[in-house]
């Protein structure tokens, strides 16, 4: 699998919202491997997508299509400053990924210098299941100089929070600390799906 996180200020959240879904409607049939999406904007106006693919070949062809460089240029009209693009090759899935049944969703965005520990920790889904029922999926798109995108998804916010005053065990709390040191966050409260 292949990920491209793209994020900027966006003060027009519903006309962005249409235009994604004018994309789904029109142009996803023509784009080859494309898998599906998370999105939703900040209370602070950032626009966040999180896109999957099959491969980077597939975002690529996709990319390259005359019709999505239209729609691209209408998306970045509606932005109040430049669009950022992430992508990754380095995808690591958590309980199937996610779920287009979320009630909420966090992006994480951050940086570590051994991706290996921070896939492990992802691995490891049984006892994280157990400690936080709320958390029904998430990916990890890393890049190469070890820059993250962690895409979490949960049951609601309510129930997120309430998980949130768990603390988890000492072990899983060392690792956590370690892989969220310079992270920043970003709360979807009212997050949308795109699906193939």
């Amino acid at each position: 699998m292949f990920i491209q996180v793209f994020q900027g200020p966006c003060s027009r959240p519903e006309e962005a919202h249409a235009l994604l879904d004018e994309w789904r409607r029109d142009l996803a049939p023509g784009a080859d491997g494309w898998l599906g999406g998370t999105f939703g904007c900040t209370d602070d106006g950032q626009l966040i997508g999180v896109v999957r693919f099959e491969s980077r070949e597939a975002a690529a062809a996709n990319s390259a299509r005359p019709e999505q460089g239209a729609w691209a240029e209408r998306l970045s009209a509606l932005m109040d400053g430049p669009l950022e693009f992430h992508d990754c090759d380095d995808v690591t899935l958590m309980l199937d990924g996610g779920s287009d049944r979320a009630g909420f969703v966090q992006i994480i965005r951050g940086k570590v210098d051994d991706p290996a520990r921070l896939k492990a920790m992802m691995a490891d889904t049984r006892s994280l299941h157990e400690m936080r029922p709320d958390i029904i999926g998430a990916s990890l798109a890393l890049e190469p100089d070890g820059t993250f995108t962690e895409t979490v998804a949960f049951t609601s916010e309510a129930e997120a929070r309430e998980g949130e005053k768990t603390p988890p065990p000492p072990e899983v709390q060392r690792e956590l600390q370690y892989a969220m040191a310079s992270a920043t966050f970003y709360d979807l409260h009212s997050p949308w799906f795109e699906s193939a």
